[in-house]
């Protein structure tokens, strides 16, 4: 299926062929950078006068293993899957220090602690140091937008998939009993800095209040300023999915300028610090069609670097412009008159809709033209556009979780199966990115993706809750009348489909969400804690240990056959840099 794509690349995989030393002249005799650090130029990343572009998959809780061996027995099995990036968290912060498990950042009462210990930065010294022994980069992130606590905070995020609501709010009971640095949501971030200064009680003071602002630099300058020399290190992240909303509600007021505004401080900080690191954003890649920029594009961006032909029949698309709320509800419209064409040709429209054996009015075109969807109105707080446009900001970057979160203009052919939507709104939200990355000539990267299955609902907890809603201690979901999730070959057919959109549409880099590994050595406590035997008594501990998963790991039934088709991608993405 990969065939024509690794034909395409043919010729930078060439060029990886050739010698260090004929790579590096050629680059310097093209005026391409030269360094042994990530660099960027005409939208491409570059390492040592190469370019470089990668399949990469996340692993969070990297630093939460509980020995050397496992960490590096994990990165050896990453990169034996032909990945050369891993994404992993650079926090982890506590209010109260743990007895045992890992811990980078004391946060109370306005005061701040780091642990430079053995279970503190050291552990992180070792991923980075382990990660250059196998080649792999890393993409380390600052901060965790998200940081619900067990039994407190269970907010649903503006945006969830209206099915996805109805199913949790079907529900009833906690099965919050996993352990710390189990879930993505549980290494600290924002919120844990907003709860421990004793100010509003908002989100969005994170983005505004200087005491958290200068706290939260403290933090980076720390990190930044340990790895600045490290190569491997690909490049920082300031946050996981930042927006105005999270754990604890946010302000009336929070709006895109303000989440803008704090990307562009915290860049120029980190670069200030690092010089050698690119900066990015994190977030999920939501739109503000048609608001005030900071950074507004002022001069026609470089040229962007050569496409491949399109295939026979298919038509070169023109060049792209900045998202507009008008260019969207155009698109709505499209779709609103062929589904409407579609209705009347199938019988399903005379004068009405026919619903579950009832005439009913159907829809006007002014009941259509409702908006663009939060996914593109500003909603959230975010602006790639804007983020993207910001100096300091070295590379755009989204993500894609279309069970969560909503990506959709409402421009969609409602005839299709569920999937089929979920699948074509994927690969709508790639191209827009790819095209932004153009429209601004820097490169972009897909930095997390994927779908829950429905072997792996049960595991399945929400990014910003520690309830498990389909867990085996749960009420049946009301109103559900089918498994939640889709199936592996489900899965594996949208991810070779996104990560094919993602090639052709000159994305530099696609991130799987996440990477599973077992017979890891459990700690009673920790992440990776000991499985009780039949007899139900739980050992102190022992090596059959699994990685955390919150719904997206594919360890077990399925796992060969995902990874497969990721890695056959991770070949057709071009040269090995690493």
């Amino acid at each position: 299926m990969f065939l024509v794509l690794w034909q395409l690349f043919l010729a930078a995989l060439a060029v990886s062929a050739a010698s260090p030393t004929q790579t590096i002249r050629e680059a310097k005799r093209h005026n391409v950078p030269v360094s042994p650090f990530v660099t960027t130029r005409d939208g491409q990343f570059f390492v040592n006068g190469s370019v470089f572009k990668f399949v990469g998959t996340n692993a969070y809780w990297l630093h939460a293993l509980n020995t050397d061996e496992d960490i590096d027995n994990t990165l050896a099995a990453i990169r034996a899957a032909n990945f050369t990036v891993v994404r992993t968290w650079a926090f982890n912060d506590v209010d109260t220090i743990p007895e045992n498990g890992t811990w980078f950042q004391h946060i109370s009462n306005g005061t701040l602690t780091i642990n430079d210990g053995p279970n503190g930065l050291q552990k992180l010294d070792k991923v980075v140091e382990l990660a250059q022994k196998h080649g792999l980069y890393l993409l380390l992130s600052f901060t965790n937008n998200w940081s619900p606590i067990p039994g407190i905070d269970q907010p649903l995020p503006p945006g969830f998939n209206p099915l996805q609501i109805r199913q949790l709010q079907g529900t009833n009971g906690t099965n919050a009993t996993l352990p710390r640095n189990a879930l993505s949501n549980s290494y600290g971030g924002m919120d844990t800095y907003v709860r421990n200064f004793g100010g509003k009680q908002e989100h969005d003071q994170f983005y505004t209040n200087q005491t958290l602002i200068n706290a939260f630099m403290n933090y980076t300058a720390i990190i930044a300023s340990r790895y600045a020399n490290h190569s491997n290190v690909f490049a920082w992240e300031l946050a996981n999915d930042p927006r105005c909303n999270s754990s604890i509600p946010n302000s009336a007021g929070c709006e895109a300028r303000n989440v803008t505004r704090w990307h562009a401080t915290l860049a120029a900080h980190v670069q200030s610090v690092d010089p050698n690191h690119l900066v990015s954003s994190g977030n999920q890649g939501y739109f503000c069609a048609d608001c005030p920029k900071l950074f507004p594009r002022q001069v026609a961006p470089p040229p962007p670097p050569p496409q491949h032909s399109p295939a026979p029949g298919v038509r070169r698309r023109s060049a792209p412009e900045p998202l507009t709320r008008s260019q969207l509800l155009k698109e709505r419209k499209a779709a609103w008159k062929r589904e409407r064409a579609r209705q009347k040709r199938s019988g399903e429209l005379i004068g009405g809709v026919k619903i579950r054996g009832r005439w009913t009015a159907s829809q006007t075109k002014r009941q259509s033209d409702l908006g663009t969807g939060s996914a593109f109105d500003g909603a959230h707080g975010v602006d790639s556009e804007d983020i993207i446009n910001i100096p300091q900001i070295g590379f755009g970057s989204f993500q894609l979780f279309p069970d969560q979160f909503d990506y959709s203009s409402g421009a969609l052919d409602t005839s299709l199966p569920p999937f089929n939507q979920t699948l074509q709104i994927g690969l709508d939200w790639i191209r827009r990115h790819a095209e932004a990355g153009q429209l601004f000539g820097k490169p972009v990267s897909l930095t997390g993706f994927g779908l829950v299955t429905r072997d792996n609902a049960p595991f399945f907890v929400p990014f910003n809750t520690t309830i498990a809603p389909f867990g085996p201690d749960q009420a049946p979901p009301a109103n559900v009348t089918q498994p939640f999730g889709v199936t592996d070959e489900q899965r594996d057919e949208a991810y070779r489909q996104w990560i094919q959109a993602g090639i052709l549409g000159g994305l530099q880099g696609i991130i799987q969400y996440q990477w599973s590994q077992s017979n890891l050595t459990s700690l009673q406590g920790s992440a990776i804690s000991p499985v009780p035997t039949e007899s139900g008594q739980t050992p102190l501990t022992d090596t059959s240990g699994m990685s955390p998963n919150d719904g997206y790991g594919i360890l077990g039934q399925g796992q060969t056959d995902a990874l497969q088709s990721i890695s056959v991608a991770s070949q057709g993405f071009g040269p090995d840099s690493a």
